[in-house]
């Protein structure tokens, strides 16, 4: 069981390894959403997510001669590396199974921390399943990402440092993957201070504990799909789903084009780059349906290749129409490709990409098309040139961008 002595326990254990993570007051968000809201940086943590906490503490608790055996666990990033930098602490072998789909950064950062990686699996539920071949065929100890009680607990050790610096904390809003964090935080704030409201946030293509809530017991989903790998799981974990259960307060629903747009939020008002997992709280401010409290939204982690990065930072800037693309239609003759671009800049647009297609109708002296796509200000900006486009004769349809 999870008890307020082993949270008290973990808090002193994980302390040892952990780096401070001070809350941070977010003025943007205050604003927008009319509370108080300030951030739990997990992303700032070391090996950069909330895991090493978990994962140290559930090491802790093991035996020599468990430790002695080796560890062994499946995971594409967060848990992969935490595993591999609390078992350096312990002098511990460590054996990591990655999916064969996992970017070369997060490999090298997880082999860097000591860990001997196989890969093995087109997909983490391969991979796991492989992992625990493996533990049974060589005695490794299994660690569990996130169905684990001791792994619980050591996640829980936020809500301990969250309450002794905002005492007075209305609301705390954890991500839900498989439920690890969600279980410690929420257990552990309950024990401590009952009227503070805990909001789970899950992502709408891996609602597996909403459906589990739904149903009253554990149940899997049939398929997940999001952009939130980190909590992509088809069913929360079966010893904790009670206490989540029983301490969780509310869950909300965030879909893929939240995290994008939140990406550019973090990254634009407050120079931190969060992991598209970690940006499921942040998104969730913006259901919120009160105003007036204090609010603490934990940014789990951080982890992100530049590939992600660079394709969630490009889709956020399309998703915020700081980027878009037309389609006009204008007359085959010298002067009229000067006209267009020189009226989208006295607009203050910026054209970054032009396709000129002659031959997009059989009288090419009528029309041919021009595909224009550019920077914009936002959304007022992006209309004002259209509707300047519009005033010319131009034609104007916005169309999909593909940069």
């Amino acid at each position: 069981m999870l008890t307020l002595e082993s949270f008290e326990q973990a808090s002193e254990i994980v302390g040892r390894v952990t780096q401070e993570t001070k809350l941070i007051k977010s003025s943007y968000f205050s604003d927008l959403t009319g509370n108080r809201v300030f951030f739990k940086p997990e992303n700032m943590q070391r090996t950069g997510s909330f895991k090493v906490r978990g994962a140290y503490y559930k090491i802790s608790t093991l035996s020599d001669e468990e430790r002695q055996r080796g560890l062994i666990a499946a995971s594409a990033s967060n848990h992969a590396q935490a595993v591999a930098y609390a078992a350096s602490k312990y002098h511990t072998k460590a054996v990591i199974v990655m999916p064969t789909t996992t970017p070369m950064i997060m490999v090298e950062r997880t082999k860097s921390y000591g860990a001997d990686v196989i890969l093995k699996g087109d997909f983490i539920g391969e991979s796991c399943a492989y992992a625990k071949e493996l533990a049974s065929q060589e005695g490794y100890t299994f660690i569990h990402p996130f169905d684990d009680l001791a792994v619980a607990t050591g996640q829980g050790t936020i809500a301990m440092e969250i309450i002794q610096e905002l005492p007075l904390v209305d609301y705390i809003l954890v991500p839900v993957g498989g439920g690890g964090i969600a279980t410690g935080v929420s257990t552990l704030v309950k024990m401590l201070n009952p009227h503070i409201k805990v909001i789970g946030v899950e992502s709408a293509g891996a609602a597996c504990l909403s459906l589990s809530l739904a149903r009253g017991e554990v149940t899997p989903l049939e398929h997940v799909n999001t952009i939130a790998d980190s909590t992509a799981v088809k069913e929360p974990g079966e010893q904790l789903f009670p206490y989540l259960q029983e301490n969780l307060d509310h869950v909300i629903l965030v879909e893929d084009d939240e995290l994008i747009v939140a990406f550019l939020d973090m990254v634009e008002n407050h120079k931190m780059v969060v992991e598209n997992a970690g940006l499921l709280t942040v998104a969730a401010l913006r259901h919120l349906d009160f105003t007036g409290k204090k609010v603490v939204s934990v940014i789990s982690g951080g982890n992100m290749d530049m590939i992600t990065l660079s394709s969630v930072v490009q889709h956020g800037l399309i998703a915020r129409d700081r980027i878009f693309t037309v389609s006009v239609l204008i007359p085959d003759k010298p002067g009229e490709l000067v006209r267009v671009a020189s009226l989208i800049a006295n607009n203050q647009g910026n054209v970054i990409k032009l396709e000129h297609n002659q031959f997009v109708t059989t009288n090419r002296n009528m029309a041919v098309e021009l595909k224009i796509t550019m920077e914009a200000f936002g959304t007022d900006h992006k209309n004002q040139i259209v509707h300047a486009l519009e005033d010319a004769g131009c034609r104007p349809k916005v169309i999909r961008t593909n940069l």
